[in-house]
């Protein structure tokens, strides 16, 4: 008997050596978790049964900052409680994304897409702003189901750019949404679970994306706890209400000065200003309008002359470039022709000069309208024909 008894304490010891769960030596959890995928093998910890209760063993879908959110909620309980999380693995598009960099630093196991065998090797998928369509035979190897983030009440706002739309049409509710991914097509599966959040004014699609991050991460965690019953109780999404919200585009950036609105306007500057800069045609070039200060109350010289839509006019005191749309008068302190100017510097060095050489007034004179018309030539090759227009 003792001699068995040294047998299985000897066996203990040697199991006490292993790996725990979800963890690598030397912090080489990509490149482990690599090179057992790669062999037709999972890591150790995950080939324990499906369960039918948390804690769950993830893998984790997703790309962008957004995703990373979720990724943190999830890694920080299954390094702590471990109540409803664990293991996790993750899945990335490069290995330069914001989840694959917060992956590497708290060594989680990262896979290259698209993926190898995951039959047996964990119990629920978890897709964040991940951009590619999972296929109907990898859904099915998911026991308790693949599940999706998504910052928009819906059905509405079905896309890849649901927050920019938001913002983009003046959406004063919005929210999240955890749904199950069906094959096929994006966003469409049923909804398990939402929470709805009330749009601030003049909030940003930047500002609301960061919002919806950290209440797109609680829900989920919230769903993950009771999970059994929330796909006990899911329902299918309405067909009523059902919008898309494709990508966002450069071509979006364009002002059209006689159909939009200053609301319209500004909610466009605050939907893609923080990463495509609106723009306008002046005298055949392109001009990027930057810091929009939003409607503008300004005194015309004659007050019963209607200004043309796109009509510019330099407001000294408080620097700023005012232009005519279809219900009033928008401002922005700066553009770019070439480089960077101050509304002041544009007035003096372009704006002013053409006026006085063309002795007209500015809404009747070219020089001081900005087009709808796209196609202008962008900077700087436009900047050699301003500069011989001004020695004419």
């Amino acid at each position: 008997m003792r001699t068995g008894g040294g047998a299985l304490g000897a066996s203990l010891a040697f199991l006490r050596l292993l790996p725990r769960c979800g963890v690598q030596a030397a912090c080489g959890g990509a490149s482990a978790g690599r090179a057992l995928w790669s062999a037709g093998r999972a890591p150790w910890s995950c080939r324990r049964r499906s369960s039918s209760g948390p804690p769950w063993r993830l893998l984790f879908f997703g790309s962008d900052q957004f995703a990373v959110e979720s990724l943190k909620v999830l890694e920080a309980n299954r390094s702590s409680k471990k109540d409803v999380v664990a293991s996790l693995e993750v899945v990335t598009l490069s290995d330069d994304v914001p989840v694959s960099k917060f992956a590497e630093q708290k060594c989680l196991p990262v896979h290259r897409w698209p993926l190898g065998d995951v039959d047996k090797r964990f119990d629920v998928g978890v897709v964040v702003s991940f951009g590619c369509l999972l296929q109907e035979r990898l859904i099915a190897k998911f026991p308790h189901g693949v599940l999706n983030v998504h910052p928009s009440l819906l059905p509405r706002w079905r896309g890849p750019a649901p927050v920019f739309h938001t913002i983009l049409h003046g959406d004063a509710v919005t929210g999240v949404t955890i749904m199950q991914i069906r094959p096929h097509r994006f966003d469409v599966g049923p909804i398990l679970n939402q929470e709805l959040h009330q749009v601030q004014e003049r909030c940003t699609a930047e500002e609301l994306a960061n919002i919806l991050a950290v209440k797109g991460a609680q829900l989920l965690m919230d769903t993950l706890r009771t999970l059994p019953q929330k796909m006990a109780d899911k329902r299918e999404q309405s067909q009523t209400g059902a919008t898309i919200a494709p990508k966002i585009s450069w071509s979006m950036s364009w002002v059209e000065w006689e159909e939009q609105t200053c609301e319209q306007i500004d909610c466009l500057y605050r939907a893609i200003g923080s990463k495509i800069p609106l723009r306008t045609t002046w005298m055949g070039h392109t001009v990027k309008l930057l810091d929009f200060v939003g409607k503008c109350h300004i005194s015309l010289a004659d007050p019963s002359r209607k200004s043309t839509p796109g009509s510019v006019s330099f407001q000294k005191e408080s620097n700023v470039l005012a232009v005519c749309c279809k219900d009033g008068w928008v401002g922005f302190k700066a553009v770019i022709l070439k480089k960077l100017l101050t509304a002041a510097d544009f007035h003096n060095g372009y704006l002013h000069q053409t006026l006085q050489r063309h002795q007209t007034p500015p809404h009747q004179a070219a020089g001081g309208v900005f087009s709808s018309r796209r196609g202008g030539t962008e900077a700087p090759h436009g900047e050699a024909a301003l500069q011989k227009d001004k020695k004419n």
